[in-house]
This record gives C-alpha cells, structure tokens and sequence, in this order.
C-alpha cells in the first residue's frame, strides 16, 4: 500500500467497550454496540493518517437494563440531549513496530478533552469477498469527571459505588473504500 488510503470502519466488527470499579471490589465491563467512523491510513507516513469515529450513546449494553437506563439518563450520558460520543484524532505518532500513539479529542456530554489511545495495527488482510481489511485495537483510561459524567454514591464503608477511572478498549475492522 503506497500512500493514503481510506478505510470504514465495519460496525457488525467492532466493539468499544469500557470498563469501571463497582462498589469498590469488583469490575463492570460495557459496551457500545453502534460504532462509526473513517480511518485514513498511510502506512509510510504515520502522520498524514487519523480517524474519526462516533459512537450511538442509546446502544450501550452493560447486560442490565435498569443500569443501562441511568447511563442514558442526564446523570451520565444524557443521550436525549447528547446522543453520540466522538474521537477525532490530531496526531498519530509511531511508537515501534506496528503500535501507535494516537492522539485526539474526545466529546462526551458536549464535553471535549484531549486523549491518547495505545494502538496497535493487528493486520491486513482480504476477505473472502475481495475486500481489503485492516484490524485495530486502541486502549486508554479517562477520568470519567472531566466530561461531566459525576454522579455517584459515597458508601458506608467508605469509598465510592463507581470509580471515577474509565478503561475503555477499542477493536475496530475497517474495510477499504475503493474509489
């Protein structure tokens, strides 16, 4: 591959999911089951690359309805007046080999703060249809606070029922886009 190319990512194919400290003892892991975005790759020049992604807030999935239900409410996300998230990178720094340092901004709750994903390329390939493909996974933790996201509970027995540090993993398969 010489050069840009573009690339979409393939919803059905990827997953951004997150994970928080409940109650102070254990993990809960969600996801978000609507992901779209572009990618722009150039594997000779890193920095000519980026991407862009947005997230449907209504399709998060932490296997619980009620809990899910409060997510979407103004407490959390406010889905109803901020219906999507966004990462549009500014950078894309080589970090040896086939990971990268990718840095960009993140939009929650209207909310935009400079981040940097670990990402990684884990390969290229064509599908059985002839489609060229690509698969990414990026990795980072965010301060959930920072984008408004504050609501909590302080527990009898000290501390707090979410934690305020947020793992979140990316896996992303984007397919070429043939012009």
């Amino acid at each position: 591959m010489a050069g840009p190319s573009t690339w979409k990512i393939d919803g059905s194919h990827s997953n951004v999911e997150f994970a928080v400290r409940h109650l102070m003892v254990s993990t809960v892991r969600g996801r978000f089951g609507a992901v779209e975005g572009t990618l722009v790759l150039d594997r000779d020049h890193a920095a000519n690359s980026h991407v862009d992604v947005t997230i449907a807030v209504a399709s998060i999935d932490t296997r619980n309805e009620q809990r899910d239900g409060h997510l979407r409410s103004a407490d959390f996300f406010d889905a109803e007046n901020h219906p999507h998230i966004t990462f549009r990178s500014t950078s894309v720094v080589p970090a040896g080999g086939e990971t990268y340092k990718v840095h960009g901004d993140l939009s929650i709750r209207g909310v935009t703060h400079p981040v940097t994903l670990d990402a990684q390329v884990l390969g290229f390939n064509t599908s059985p249809w002839g489609k060229h493909v690509v698969g990414f996974e990026g990795k980072t933790t965010i301060s959930r606070k920072q984008w408004g996201l504050e609501w909590n509970v302080a527990l009898e027995t000290g501390g707090v029922m979410v934690s305020d540090d947020v793992r979140i993993t990316l896996d992303f398969e984007a397919i070429e886009e043939v012009a």
